[in-house]
């Protein structure tokens, strides 16, 4: 018989607008602390005697997708820089080898193996040669809390400099003398991406030169370069407001120019061509225009509208290449390009409804021709070539799985449009294999619905375990994501946050009434603020759901908002709203998950985290689960995992990534009394 962990209660009162919250668990914040060690190493335990009696089944997954998934396995060739790149897996190996493709020659350029060697975790954020191939730059995390490194190989000698730069982002972009990079320095307590600094090689980075600094707390600062190469692009941005500045990519010592002084509520995104500069922008366009101006603006007015706001076309971004303007658009939910000329316009599209469309790697301004990526929720993904001047498409490269009997044509893909409480229709893409009985089958509804972030509908090869073994797999576009438009976003943010979770209610309620999945046999996924999604609809409709997966979750909404001292959390008011404003405080209190919890059945739930996680710390998790197993009146499976050795991704690795996935699998699996 396996004992829960229970954690010891310590009073802790909240005092905010003259409100009173006792929290019990507040301890837990006291990071490295033996009560903390001790309560996570008691749960890590119990995780594992939970899983004991399905390892055979975990670890039939993880075959299952080893003999899918091509050990050797290989990305589409890319093109950077005038060279071809391909990123490889080797049987055995965790991690990838990038290689260089030279005609018929192929080396290993980068092998993140060694760098990972002797390491519990490993990531490489960005890797990026210098304009003339003499340098690599390369940008590395060990430990997983997204503090990452930075350090220079002589790509001729293959030996690194000493050059070191530690705690940024990630972000390399170098200046056209070949010589210099620009990064970003995150705040040492709130990681908020907030300096750029100027480093030249061969020089300690404690001489390296501060050339932005964004004091706003709101605001979040990241860095790119013009297709053009004629600008390093410093683009600082809240949720509601942006502002880009430039600095002479052949200058890099020159000072940084505001191209558009900000102005709160303006968003605006900027793509430099030799004749000047296109402007995507929201002024008086909430689903964004494109402006052109062919200097530095004195301001919006002064400038050419190419493109104006249309109400049902999500403008997401341009690229400005010589020969053509490339828009990205939304409509009715769907992606789609569009190639624009001096003398046509012409659609990239497709005629299905489940499928993602997203840009290859393109930095070549004088191409003529594209590369787009494609896949569904039943296709694995492909490359493909297109030519700007005929319309003529090739496939450039295909994701093959090694599992010879998989067919895509066994599997079924399609969107429905669910009913929400007020009359709204949520569309919610689904997929399931042909001749399952769907009126029975067990169904997996994943979703998000923050930030705007819209959930691509794309193809897993890891899924495929989950859909021959006769699950819907379900994906619902709720109200916080853009899949509708810019509106669709607004009306899932600040007090109307609520809408998040009902629509993810009312799609769960419609497909089992429309006979997609029996409703005794629903489960819900969600990771990161889609973990506040299933903390809020677990407390909300306990009774829809017999399981929960609950990943990296935001569960401490009100307390987290309210300490500016936690990382990311003061830019966040601008998606949530800002608890020391009453308002805002009794809103978040209502659905905050963990402040929510009370006695009632809850479902089988299995929740991790990561112990170095900066996103959402692992206290929320852990908090929220010693608040569970005190307050929940039923005994259904309360499973919490940490992992010592991750942040907010999980484990590093793809022997990492396959047993997190197997685990998950497995859980709802055992739920259904599915062991094979």
């Amino acid at each position: 018989m396996l004992t829960e962990p229970i954690a010891t209660k310590v009073p802790h009162v909240l005092m905010e607008h003259g409100h009173k919250r006792n929290d019990p668990y507040f301890w837990m914040n006291q990071r490295d602390s033996k009560e903390v060690l001790d309560n996570l190493q008691e749960e890590n335990s119990y995780c594992e005697a939970y899983f004991e009696p399905i390892n055979g089944l975990v670890q039939g997954l993880v075959d299952e997708f080893d003999a899918r998934i091509d050990p050797n396995d290989v990305s589409a060739p890319f093109i950077l820089q005038g060279i071809t790149y391909q990123v490889r897996q080797m049987e055995g190996k965790d991690y990838q080898q990038i290689v260089r493709i030279i005609g018929e020659t192929e080396h290993v350029f980068l092998d993140e193996n060694e760098r990972a060697d002797g390491h519990p975790f490993y990531e490489l954020a960005d890797w990026s040669p210098s304009m003339d191939d003499q340098f690599l730059a390369i940008s590395e995390d060990f430990i997983g809390r997204r503090k990452y490194q930075i350090r220079f190989r002589n790509n001729q000698t293959g030996e690194f400099l000493t050059d070191l730069i530690e705690d940024t982002d990630g972000s390399i972009v170098w200046a056209n003398d070949h010589q210099t990079i620009f990064y970003i320095k995150k705040d040492p307590e709130t990681l908020r991406e907030f300096q750029v600094f100027r480093h030249r090689l061969g020089t300690d980075s404690s001489m390296d030169q501060l050339v932005f600094q964004e004091d706003d707390e709101r605001y979040y600062v990241s860095i790119s370069k013009s297709l053009t190469d004629t600008y390093v692009m410093i683009h600082c941005f809240s949720s509601l407001t942006s502002e880009v500045s430039l600095v002479d990519a052949d200058h890099p010592e020159t000072a940084v120019q505001v191209f558009l002084p900000r102005q709160q509520g303006h968003l605006y995104e900027v793509a430099h061509h030799e004749s000047g500069f296109y402007i995507l922008s929201n002024d008086k366009a909430p689903n964004k225009k494109i402006l052109f101006s062919s200097d530095f603006p004195a301001n919006l007015e002064s400038c050419e509208e190419l493109v104006g706001h249309d109400a049902s076309v999500l403008i997401e971004g341009i690229n400005a290449f010589q020969d053509f303007l490339l828009i990205e658009e939304r409509q009715n939910g769907l992606r789609k390009f569009k190639i624009k000329t001096a003398t046509s316009e012409r659609y990239i599209s497709f005629e299905e409804e489940c499928y993602f469309l997203g840009l290859g790697v393109n930095d070549a301004y004088e191409t003529k021709r594209l590369f787009y990526t494609y896949n569904s929720l039943t296709t694995p993904s492909s490359v493909f070539e297109y030519e700007i001047e005929t319309g003529d498409k090739k496939l450039w490269f295909q994701k093959r799985l090694l599992d010879p009997t998989f067919d895509a044509a066994d599997y079924q893909s399609e969107r429905i449009w669910a009913i929400a409480n007020d009359g709204t229709k949520i569309p919610v893409s689904l997929v399931y294999k042909k001749g399952i009985d769907r009126v029975t089958a067990p169904c997996l509804l994943y979703g998000y619905g923050s930030y705007g972030y819209t959930l691509p509908d794309t193809f897993s090869a890891t899924r495929v375990s989950l859909l021959n073994r006769g699950f819907i797999y379900a994906v619902a576009h709720i109200r916080g994501s853009k899949y509708m438009g810019e509106h669709w976003y607004e009306d899932g943010k600040f007090t109307k946050k609520i809408n998040t979770f009902t629509d993810f209610i009312n799609a769960a309620e419609y497909l089992s009434m429309k006979g997609y999945g029996d409703a005794s046999k629903f489960y819900a996924q969600g990771g990161s603020a889609g973990g506040l999604l299933m903390g809020a609809v677990t407390n909300m409709a306990p009774y829809l759901w017999k399981g929960i997966i609950s990943q990296v979750p935001f569960v401490d909404v009100v307390t987290t908002m309210l300490d500016v001292s936690i990382p990311l959390t003061t830019g966040e008011w601008e998606e949530w709203g800002n608890p020391q404003e009453e308002e805002f405080y009794e809103y978040m209190l209502n659905y905050s998950p963990y402040d929510n919890v009370r006695s009632m059945h809850y479902p089988a739930m299995f929740i991790t985290t990561g112990y170095h996680d900066s996103q959402v710390q692992y206290w929320e998790p852990m908090k929220y689960v010693a608040k569970l197993r005190s307050l929940r009146t039923n005994d259904n499976p309360l499973v919490f995992e940490c992992n010592m050795d991750a942040g907010h991704g999980g484990g590093s690795g793809r022997s990492s990534e396959r047993l997190e996935i197997a685990k998950v699998y497995a859980f709802i699996l055992d739920l259904e009394d599915i062991h094979q």
